[in-house]
């Protein structure tokens, strides 16, 4: 998602099709995750922030059950029904319905609404603005029809809408982290508790630089689900010798070594990433304490190597970029974020050296690839809130 969206921008948008302003308007913010991935389905560790890019979702009831979506951002309209949900071709309105499914299944009672949809998280970049909508538009619901559910328990109806109705078999780390989001901090998640604690990001020299690659990652078709099953066959075959292990946050180095002669090669590669990126999450929280920018960007840089040569998840264009920032001065630590296949390369650098900094990989990036180099520049925020109600929701909830 990508247009420039103004809460004025969105309640326009919202009358001229459905002749009534929304009832209510949520943010919903994407994502960056500073070090921990693919250690979330793990039930491991993660450190995510909530950022300024966000999903806007403008919503009102209907005195029916008919569910008409707008998104403003694909010029595409979607119409159904609660009665009748089911998955379509069109791909973006399935974070949607996903939503009224789970809550469906939990036994809510929920009435037709219209929904307008528009943002500025970009696309492809693993900022996570599926995870965004999810949220947002549980936030919404809950609100709408007083549902009385607290935030992570719509963190976990959103990760089930991504898994079941989606086809995503993600971890939680998204969702927690678009609505549970606090400003200029990073929240330390433990997924298998949800338990949270937050640390506060001071980098007043600092700047936190996405290197858009242009290489869009399609997760769901993509070998993100590979992963997670043979990440799942290593913890089956050492729950065979360890009964108490039940994920991977469980083992150890020493017990996944012990028994590496019954591993598969690529199973064992896998694992070893995962239990390194959960000592890497706790030795970051400890840098951000400590404010030691230094260790925290090595911490980085070793992220990707695993990302790399253990999980097999970069591409070449991101590892490009991150060789790149080796030996500048001015980058404390640079890896590739999100999922993987693609997206964005995370850089920690000097403020004042921004301009240089996204200068010298424009023209380095040109001269390689062909193609121009996108970049976004993030601030940490505040997760899902509501931007705008009518005075009558107000009194109702």
């Amino acid at each position: 998602m990508n247009s420039i969206i103004s809460l004025e921008s969105i309640l326009h948008a919202h009358r001229h099709p459905f002749g009534t302003a929304p009832t209510l308007v949520v943010r919903a913010p994407g994502r960056i995750n500073l070090i921990g991935e693919h250690t979330d389905y793990n039930e491991g560790f993660v450190l995510p922030a909530a950022i300024d890019k966000a999903v806007w979702l403008a919503v009102s009831p209907r005195g029916d059950e008919a569910l008409h979506f707008q998104a403003l951002d694909f010029q595409h309209s979607y119409l159904g029904t609660i009665q009748r949900l089911q998955k379509t071709e069109q791909h973006w309105p399935n974070y949607l319905l996903g939503t009224f499914d789970e809550l469906l299944k939990d036994g809510h009672t929920l009435g037709g609404v219209n929904v307008t949809l528009g943002g500025n998280i970009p696309t492809g970049a693993g900022l996570s603005s599926s995870a965004a909508v999810e949220s947002g538009m549980l936030f919404a619901l809950n609100e709408l029809f007083g549902l009385g559910l607290d935030r992570p328990a719509l963190a976990r109806l959103a990760q089930r809408a991504e898994n079941n109705f989606v086809g995503m078999n993600c971890g939680i780390m998204d969702m927690f982290a678009s609505l549970m989001g606090r400003a200029n901090h990073a929240i330390k998640l433990d997924c298998r508790s949800l338990e949270a604690e937050y640390f506060p990001i001071r980098m007043p020299d600092h700047a936190l630089v996405l290197c858009d690659s242009g290489v869009k990652h399609q997760l769901v078709d993509s070998a993100y689900n590979t992963r997670r099953r043979e990440c799942e066959e290593g913890v089956a075959v050492l729950s065979t010798i360890f009964p108490n292990i039940r994920s991977l946050r469980d083992v150890t180095l020493a017990m996944l070594f012990s028994e590496k002669k019954r591993l598969r090669d690529v199973v064992l590669q896998r694992c070893k990433f995962v239990i390194e990126e959960n000592t890497r999450v706790i030795s970051a929280c400890n840098a951000l304490k400590n404010n030691d920018l230094g260790l925290f960007g090595e911490l980085l840089y070793q992220s990707h190597e695993g990302l790399q040569h253990e999980y097999d998840v970069t591409c070449a264009e991101t590892d490009f970029l991150v060789q790149l920032t080796r030996g500048d001065v001015a980058v404390s630590g640079s890896r590739q974020m999100g999922g993987g296949f693609g997206g964005c390369t995370l850089n920690l650098v000097r403020r004042d050296a921004v301009v240089g900094f996204q200068e010298k990989m424009q023209v380095s990036y040109l001269k390689r690839w062909g193609k121009n180099l996108k970049f976004h520049l993030v601030e940490i925020t505040d997760g899902v809130e509501m931007v705008y109600s009518t005075p009558l929701v107000r009194e109702e909830i």
